[in-house]
């Protein structure tokens, strides 16, 4: 599956926003004669002060704005914060990322795996721009399964909770979770939606379970937020843990997951599930391995 362009994101990105709007959204009256969904593309430009030929070419791909017309844009189209920030990323307006390459990979990786091994009750991984795992504890190895038994074009997180049968079977309510880290990615990726790797990751999703194409193919976006998510090593045996994430100051690109035990007796099972290396559910040989 290839990855389209940037530009040609954006504007399938602003386009789709266009046609959730009501016209009662952003004050304008509803005639019976109109017949397109949501607001016409002369409604956006003129809320956006901008020409209508060239708010057609920049949902076209065929313009380039400036970070000013893009907010005025953003403003039209009642985009919240995480919808904003997407449509200036995929604008090439985006955070600087990190030191690139194999080498940037790895100095990044080996700074981090200490703070993550600090957390010996707590699973915590580390991710790349890709969401590809850099590092990873003990504790995430004996939750969700050894990330090294993953073949390395498939050792990503979106790949994780769409297509691994282990922790889709751990995690009580998967979907909304999973749905939301496809959300995350794609509100925080900008131009690493347009990179080879990023087409690497959806084609094995493609080959994997296609009958969740229509998540990656989707142009929502969203911040991904705290949570307490439960999990089930063992039948009858649940552990509840708070999500949360931040990003290493050393990469603003990177992102570390990280998993809290909520309640004491929540701890003493993740300890005895991390100090024994328990796997509950079999990984699926035909996915994990590749």
């Amino acid at each position: 599956m290839s990855t389209p362009p940037r530009s040609t994101e954006l504007g399938a990105f602003l386009r789709a926003h266009r046609e959730l709007l009501k016209p009662a959204d952003v004050g304008l009256a509803t005639t019976a004669r109109r017949r397109t969904p949501g607001l016409r593309r002369e409604e956006v430009a003129s809320l956006s002060g901008v020409g209508l030929a060239w708010y057609t070419w920049l949902e076209q791909g065929r313009v380039t704005a400036s970070r000013q017309v893009l907010e005025a844009v953003a403003r039209a189209l009642r985009l919240d914060a995480a919808g904003t920030r997407h449509a200036m990323r995929l604008a090439g307006y985006h955070e600087p990322a990190g030191s690139g390459g194999e080498d940037g990979r790895g100095r990044l990786a080996a700074a981090v795996q200490p703070v993550l091994d600090s957390w010996p009750v707590s699973p915590a991984v580390l991710l790349d721009r890709y969401f590809d795992l850099l590092g990873w504890n003990a504790a995430w190895s004996a939750l969700w399964g050894a990330p090294e038994e993953i073949a390395a074009e498939r050792r990503n997180l979106m790949w994780l909770m769409a297509a691994d049968r282990r922790l889709r079977a751990l995690l009580h309510d998967w979907e909304p979770l999973a749905m939301n880290v496809f959300q995350h990615f794609r509100a925080q990726a900008g131009p690493a939606l347009a990179d080879a790797r990023t087409s690497e990751v959806y084609r094995h999703l493609d080959e994997d379970v296609p009958e969740l194409r229509h998540w990656w193919g989707c142009h929502s976006v969203a911040e991904l937020t705290a949570r307490t998510v439960t999990v089930e090593p063992r039948p009858g045996q649940r552990i509840q843990l708070s999500l949360s994430s931040f990003h290493p100051v050393d990469d603003p690109s990177a992102l570390i997951l990280l998993f809290t035990p909520g309640t004491a007796e929540d701890r003493a099972r993740m300890a005895a599930l991390a100090g024994r290396g328990l796997r509950a559910v079999p990984a699926t040989p035909d996915l994990r391995a590749g």
